[in-house]
């Protein structure tokens, strides 16, 4: 049986895991960050331009929140980071960002006007 999280989240009564985990991940900039920071640190100014000028008050909860998570780290040198756990989640998110590849490939394209 899965372990149950401390509070249950938007969607979810149980508070499983699965649940906690998307309920972050479903939050506005949440997975542009962790994005955004897979080829390395980024500072809160080349993180914001990064993620199109997010609100700066949105972009410190996320961060917030994925530090909390263990996702996000903050070093004073070189700015914002994955952890070892946020790289093991982008390297799971990878085969999903390969089928969207797949499959963006396969849609109608815009008419051009």
């Amino acid at each position: 049986m899965a372990k149950a999280a401390a509070k249950a989240v938007r969607g979810s009564s149980t508070g499983r895991p699965v649940m906690v985990l998307l309920d972050l991940l479903g939050r506005r900039w949440t997975l542009r960050i962790l994005w955004e920071l897979r080829h390395g640190p980024l500072t809160s100014r080349a993180l914001r331009e990064a993620c199109d000028d997010a609100s700066p008050t949105v972009l410190q909860a996320r961060l917030s929140e994925l530090r909390d998570a263990d996702l996000v780290r903050h070093e004073k040198a070189s700015g914002y980071a994955v952890t070892a756990l946020g790289r093991e989640f982008l390297m799971s998110f990878m085969p999903l960002y390969s089928f969207a590849e797949r499959w963006a490939a396969r849609q109608p394209k815009e008419p051009t006007p």
